[in-house]
């Protein structure tokens, strides 16, 4: 490995995420793998499911 590339995997390592980023990753990874196996599925199908899922969470601790 280079010493560039030591240098980004080091700087890697002390990121933190969001919890909104996090979501964001979440959902893109969503959309990579369904898109990929179903081209009609869209970005906005994944945030209106993300959405649904999260308010069902919220509604299941109350």
């Amino acid at each position: 490995m280079t010493s560039h590339l030591q240098a980004l995997v080091e700087a890697a390592k002390r990121v933190t995420t969001t919890p909104e980023h996090r979501e964001q990753q979440r959902r893109s990874f969503a959309y990579g793998n369904t898109h990929f196996e179903n081209a009609q599925i869209t970005r906005e199908m994944i945030d209106q499911q993300a959405e649904k899922l999260m308010r069902q969470k919220a509604n299941e601790r109350k």
